[in-house]
């Protein structure tokens, strides 16, 4: 690369030169250049000269020779070219200069002068610094331009570093770059956690199949959110949710529904005799269950129970475990809160539970013991709770209080018929029945306003005294104040008339619960061996049985009366039709105490065949058997 500049030296600079100069030499100065007055390396070598005619504009005259007459107007201008080696690249490299820097600049002298380009020497100083060269700029040449030429043209000689030499050279600086591959974090989980390459196959990769491990999956994608949309998000968690109450307490979701719409229309017409829409569970109970959560819950449980035996889904038990404790839970804060009041008077003890619906659910408690089929007594609390309530307070609503009542004392008796310990509460004068009772069809249940249950009362009262007998060693066990009062109850019951009419269901159940009260006085009264006297009684209640239409309301309390025949049939073709029985009725209610009950007849027959006189004491038999359930 060659750097050039010229420098001309005008006419009258000439002539001041000429008149001022005494010797023939003419020399153009660097000196007068600030940019050339400390040049260094420059020789006689590297200046040559070069003959030129310089002429005007207005000239037409062709070049001559500078050897020929003399001087004249026309003369040429001798031109001098200077080169000068850059110093700016010999400096910083190891190689001899390649490039020269060329300086061109014309003198003129006088039409006197004779004197010969040849003898012209121009003089030449060495510079302080060769670093000043790089700031000479030539006349009409922009720097820029030719730096940004510089850089295109030559390349950059850098100074080799100390060290090994790289195996693969830097790339070159403007050119593409190798783009780096990160992890990929898109594998399943178990790959990411054995750091294996996974094959991202869905569902499950193929690596962890080949490789016999679980295939965790694959992590759960999350979109990207900025820090507001972040903070809308939690500002919106934060607002606090404004959700509507239930319309009514323990109605809450679809199952709730569910249970509510088998309480109407199929578990409460297996209850009672009535099963129409005058049924207490109906008509009493429910409406009073709105008003109370406690109530509401109970009756939500028992009628899951009873569903979830029709159809065990997960739901429906899980759902009816609820309610028993959010039943059982009301029932302890009402308690809590009755024993923390004080009374008006100091003398006087405070009122406990004077709600109606804190007794009713103490019942609907003890019912569901019988639609989960209960061996192990658990009733007993809800029933002494029940007893005691009625016991120490009275009802406020007369209606609630008849229906409460006659409830209480029908399961009472029927389960001092299958216990040793459990005697009726009437027997002791703790519960009587209201100042005012009803005719006997206005009950809810046989027995109890139409006095029969008393006769069965006075029965077990009967065993009681016997097996006290028996077991203290006394002979003969029945003496004769027992047989006394055994012949007064025999008179009792034969004298005993229902009043529904003639030929209906509810007087077929009637006669067989006579049946069935008679069996149970002779069970206990006379020797256990087969007679014709009680194989007579057993099939003319059999009879009263198969009269009974399978879809009456009387099949919802025959289960009693059927579990007394039973273990009074010594003969097969009783047992048969005993057995037929228990499945007509496992079919209508589908409560799960009837297959215990069945269980506990069938051990009696077997006593029956083996030792005959105990087969007599099934109270004994049931608690052998390790079973304490309510025969409702």
């Amino acid at each position: 690369m060659q750097k050039s500049s010229a420098f001309v030296f005008t006419p009258t600079e000439l002539d001041s030169s000429h008149r001022h100069q005494s010797n023939s030499t003419r020399s153009g100065s660097f000196s007068e250049n600030p940019a050339l007055a400390d040049c260094p390396f420059i020789d006689d070598s590297s200046v040559s000269h070069r003959a030129s005619i310089s002429t005007d504009g207005l000239s037409n005259e062709s070049l001559e020779s500078w050897d020929g007459d003399g001087p004249s107007a026309s003369s040429p201008v001798p031109e001098l070219e200077v080169k000068i080696h850059d110093v700016s690249q010999s400096l910083h490299s190891t190689f001899p200069p390649t490039t020269t820097a060329t300086f061109t600049f014309n003198m003129v002298t006088s039409h006197e002068s004779d004197v010969s380009m040849d003898d012209v020497t121009p003089k030449i100083e060495e510079l302080d610094d060769a670093d000043e060269l790089q700031s000479i700029k030539p006349l009409g040449v922009d720097p820029m331009a030719n730096a940004n030429s510089e850089v295109t043209a030559t390349p950059v000689n850098v100074p080799r570093k100390r060290g090994r030499p790289r195996k693969h050279p830097l790339p070159i600086p403007g050119g593409q770059l190798k783009i780096t591959k990160g992890r990929s974090k898109t594998g399943c989980i178990t790959c990411r956690r054995r750091k294996k390459k996974c094959d991202e196959t869905k569902p499950s990769c193929l690596n962890c199949q080949k490789n016999a491990v679980v295939c965790e999956g694959y992590p759960k994608k999350e979109v990207w959110k900025s820090g507001k949309q972040k903070l809308e998000d939690a500002r919106a968690q934060s607002m606090v949710s404004r959700s509507l109450p239930f319309l009514i307490d323990g109605i809450e979701d679809d199952t709730d529904r569910r249970f509510l719409d088998h309480f109407v229309y199929g578990f409460s017409r297996v209850l009672t005799l009535i099963n129409d829409d005058s049924n207490p569970f109906k008509e009493i109970l429910l409406p009073m269950a709105t008003q109370h959560r406690g109530l509401m819950h109970s009756l939500m449980c028992l009628s899951g129970s009873h569903l979830s035996g029709l159809d065990p889904e997960p739901k429906f038990i899980a759902r009816k475990y609820h309610h028993f404790h959010c039943a059982i839970q009301d029932l302890q804060h009402n308690l809590l809160i009755k024993a923390s009041s004080k009374p008006s008077n100091p003398g006087e003890e405070p009122d406990l539970l004077v709600e109606d619906p804190i007794i009713a659910s103490t019942i609907a408690l003890s019912l569901n013991t019988i639609c989960e089929g209960e061996t192990k007594g658990e009733y007993r609390m809800h029933m002494d709770a029940a007893k005691h309530l009625l016991k120490h307070q009275k009802p406020r609503n007369e209606k609630f209080r008849q229906f409460i009542v006659e409830f209480f004392q029908y399961h009472d008796v029927s389960n001092s018929v299958t216990s040793l310990d459990r005697r009726p509460a009437h027997l002791n004068g703790d519960l009587r029945l209201p100042d005012f009772v009803p005719h006997a069809q206005a009950g809810m249940f046989l027995g109890v306003f139409d006095g029969l249950f008393n006769y069965i009362s006075e029965v077990t009262r009967l065993r009681d005294k016997i097996r006290q007998r028996h077991n203290e060693g006394y002979e003969p066990a029945v003496d004769y104040q027992i047989l006394s009062e055994a012949v007064s109850i025999d008179s009792a019951i034969r004298l005993w008339e229902t009043s529904y009419p003639p030929n209906t269901a509810n007087w077929s159940l009637a006669q067989l619960y006579r049946q069935s009260t008679w069996v149970y006085l002779y069970r206990t009264i006379r020797p256990s061996q087969p007679g014709d006297k009680i194989g007579q009684v057993v099939d003319d209640g059999l009879e009263y049985l198969d009269q009974l239409p399978q879809d009456a309301g009387a099949y919802s309390i025959v289960l009693m009366p059927l579990f007394l025949l039973g273990c009074s049939a010594f003969l097969q073709h009783q047992r048969e039709r005993i057995q037929k029985g228990f499945e007509t009725l496992k079919s209508y209610s589908n409560l799960r105490n009837i297959e215990p009950a069945f269980k506990v007849v069938e051990k009696v027959w077997e006593v029956m065949d083996s030792n005959i006189e105990e087969s007599w004491d099934w109270e004994k038999i049931i608690k052998d058997m390790d079973m304490d359930f309510l025969i409702t």
